[in-house]
């Protein structure tokens, strides 16, 4: 099931006067909050990645299986499910502010749970909350960047949400393998970094502007995800490059430390952390720098770049290389970021207006699934085969997914520019006189 989602700007409506009694809240210019705002997005987006070098603690401190830490990681894609579902169009109704304090708050949640977790039921709500507070703020903050940007300034509010959105995911596990390498109680000074971090951009989104009218109550609009016919075609080639670019992102933020201390013998929370890290990076490099240039291409170009990828993960994995690892981090993680907003972009310039915020929410749902169903399948393949052996053949599965879709996009872009040319009028001939 999927929401409604829709973050049309609207003009904000005077307020009407009040009461004597009452005061007008005190709140920071339209500027100042913009910042404030991506500053919040980044810190939300840091805790959601901040367990990642911690999950090899755990495992010995719980004793629990490989397996089990990518269904830990798993469950936060069900909290990012659950927000998408109920809380897609809560913002519309009660407004920006008032949407993402609940998403701080649900953060907040998933940093206490995690500071006393000490079993695995712990460590599971742990990562449900904070995919409450992805789901819940991704969206909204968004949509209010785009609110509080100057008039005509729709580009640049779009590329700070991409930096702040990205940068968070990839800041999160370098603070926590930092910390848990060199400062002590790793699995609890982390997420009190990150508490205090909420409770200063609290502060912030607290103090901002409301930039849009609230329309009134709050209405929970449950569909389930459809796609206009004429369009599926190219919802099918852009939702299957983009269910093979999260199905990486979700492997290397789920057991990278496990490869790195288990195949390559270097158990070291900072590395996972920076190999993580690289990867959203380069995936906001890309989205940010190669889509632009790449125009019509990217999608395709996208995919070749992530079989590259997947084909230096195989390899790294095979040769216990950790060069190898970090260069199929930054390749995958190039490939991922182009396919991704690429193939968005694709959805939204064929999706029917008034139906372009449910073809988003569908196409958001394949993306999440993407990230959590592979990474159990690993999870499950590497206690049967090993888990060298399970990467190679996820990094194999992955190439060939992506090579599908190229070969779709490829072929389909074959047939439009036959089906163009037999569109040309032919040239009439000259009769001779």
């Amino acid at each position: 099931m999927s929401v409604h989602v829709s973050h049309t700007r609207r003009p904000e409506i005077p307020a009407k006067p009040r009461s004597r009694g009452r005061q007008r809240r005190w709140s920071v210019p339209r500027a100042a909050a913009f910042w404030l705002v991506a500053l919040a997005f980044a810190v939300t987006m840091l805790g959601t990645t901040l367990p990642t070098p911690l999950y090899t603690f755990y495992q010995h401190r719980l004793g629990f299986s490989s397996l089990m830490s990518t269904v830990i990681f798993a469950a936060y894609a069900v909290g990012v499910l659950l927000a998408l579902v109920l809380f897609g169009r809560v913002s519309d109704a009660i407004g920006r502010r008032l949407t993402l304090l609940p998403g701080l708050a649900f953060a907040a949640l998933s940093a206490g749970v995690f500071l006393v977790a000490d079993n695995l039921t712990l460590l599971l709500v742990g990562r449900v909350l904070s995919g409450l507070s992805a789901g819940i703020f991704t969206g909204t903050a968004t949509a209010t960047l785009a609110d509080l940007a100057k008039e005509g300034a729709s580009e640049r509010a779009t590329l700070v949400a991409t930096v702040a959105n990205m940068g968070g995911l990839g800041a999160g596990p370098l603070l926590a393998g930092l910390l848990a390498q060199l400062a002590p109680a790793p699995v609890k000074l982390p997420f009190i970094v990150h508490l205090a971090m909420l409770a200063l951009v609290a502060v912030g989104v607290w103090l901002m502007p409301e930039p849009v009218a609230v329309m009134g109550r709050p209405r929970l609009r449950i569909a389930r995800p459809s796609v206009p016919e004429p369009m599926r075609g190219t919802f099918v080639r852009s939702g299957t490059a983009g269910f093979a670019g999260f199905a990486v992102m979700g492997l290397f933020t789920a057991v990278a430390p496990s490869f790195l201390g288990r195949l390559l013998g270097l158990p070291s929370p900072a590395l996972a952390g920076a190999v993580v890290c690289t990867l959203f990076v380069a995936s906001a490099l890309g989205q940010i720098t190669l889509v632009p240039r790449l125009g019509r291409a990217a999608l395709p170009a996208g995919c070749a770049v992530l079989i590259v990828g997947m084909a230096l993960l195989a390899t790294g994995l095979a040769a216990r290389s950790l060069v190898l690892l970090l260069a199929a981090a930054v390749v995958a993680g190039l490939g991922q970021g182009v396919s991704f907003r690429a193939g968005l972009a694709a959805i939204n310039a064929e999706a029917p207006s008034g139906q372009r915020a449910e073809v988003a929410s569908t196409f958001f749902l394949v993306l999440y699934v993407a990230i959590s169903l592979p990474v159990i399948g690993e999870g499950l393949a590497a206690q049967a085969v090993g888990l060298r052996t399970a990467g190679i053949g996820f990094s194999l599965a992955v190439a060939l997914l992506a090579a599908s879709a190229l070969v779709a996009l490829l072929r389909a872009g074959r047939d439009g520019a036959a089906s163009a040319e037999l569109r040309i009028p032919a040239r009439p001939r000259r009769i001779p006189r």
